[in-house]
């Protein structure tokens, strides 16, 4: 039952490579340690080369003999997820594609190099263009699946993607529950446009956990309350990111599952299906998100990109 899975339950990953977002830290390195421990080859996505380094040298000493490669990539700044994506488009095959790094509770509202709302535009619009650049890889797979992490942010009621781009008012978490519900529209969508096809696009909300990402916070007194309620209702890194990993490995998943810890409140827990924000599976609000994802990054996605070097039969 998935209600006792583990990661001990991981099946051999040998033979595949997974490319992980945010995977010098938080739940990123987390779900990068369990895939090395398991035989896969990880390559590790982020903005600090020396941070980088270290984290595949901290997955080689939890994961001896583990294959391990860096991607210098910044989700907020267009430019450089087109040369990663090419980078990696050109000469890899990627059977696993975790979307997990982000950016949480910025006080002011701020803007990509490129003049997108930066939560959104790196949460949500930099795995985009991302992912539709990279896609070739994805396509070289058998069997490939894309994993993102969401939030239960998405359920907020401000988390409504009208205004995607807080023009016209902007509040920090507002900004971040859009972020995650656009994770999850996007997700389904991919799903719906990839059926029939050998792509599993599944998306996970990891409970509750300190991860780095609370550090932006609302001044002192928000530091105060986020560390309180850290000690009392978060669980860790390593637990949050069982639904990363159940999602990326279990033989049991569908594509458009949406995953989730099993515990109380969804805190944590061993992953199981989640509830969807209400919503978020209207075909037609994934319609629209893809077109706008596409007119605001500037990037199409064509998910034929690669099919002729492709493994399928």
């Amino acid at each position: 039952m998935v209600n006792h899975w583990t990661p001990d339950d991981i099946p051999d990953q040998t033979g595949r490579t997974a490319l992980i977002t945010g995977g010098n830290s938080g739940i990123g390195l987390e779900t990068a340690h369990a895939l090395a421990r398991h035989g896969a080859r990880v390559i590790l996505a982020g903005r600090s080369e020396g941070r980088l380094d270290q984290a595949a040298e901290a997955v080689r000493a939890a994961a001896p003999g583990a294959r391990t490669d860096t991607l210098v990539l910044d989700l907020a700044d267009l430019s450089s997820v087109r040369d990663a994506a090419t980078r990696i488009a050109e000469t890899e095959t990627v059977d696993l594609l975790v979307n997990n790094a982000g950016v949480m509770n910025l006080p002011e509202r701020r803007t990509t190099r490129d003049g997108l709302e930066m939560t959104v535009g790196t949460n949500h619009l930099g795995h985009f263009a991302f992912n539709a650049q990279v896609w070739p890889a994805v396509r070289r797979s058998a069997a490939p699946r894309v994993v993102t992490v969401s939030a239960v942010a998405a359920r907020w009621p401000m988390g409504r993607l009208d205004d995607l781009m807080s023009e016209k008012s902007y509040r920090s978490m507002g900004a971040y529950a859009k972020s995650k519900r656009a994770n999850i529209v996007y997700t389904l969508e991919l799903a719906r446009r990839t059926e029939g096809s050998p792509v599993k696009a599944l998306v996970v909300h990891p409970g509750a956990a300190m991860t780095g990402l609370q550090r932006h916070g609302n001044g002192g007194l928000n530091r105060v309350i986020t560390s309180i309620a850290a000690r009392m209702l978060m669980g860790s890194a390593q637990g949050a990111a069982w639904p990363s990993l159940y999602a990326a490995t279990s033989p049991h998943v569908r594509s458009g599952d949406f995953i989730g810890p099993a515990g109380r409140d969804q805190t944590s827990g061993a992953p199981k299906p989640a509830r969807l924000p209400t919503g978020s599976d209207d075909p037609a609000e994934g319609r629209r998100l893809w077109a706008v994802s596409e007119r605001l990054t500037g990037v199409p996605f064509d998910l034929d990109a690669g099919a002729a070097s492709s493994h399928e039969t």
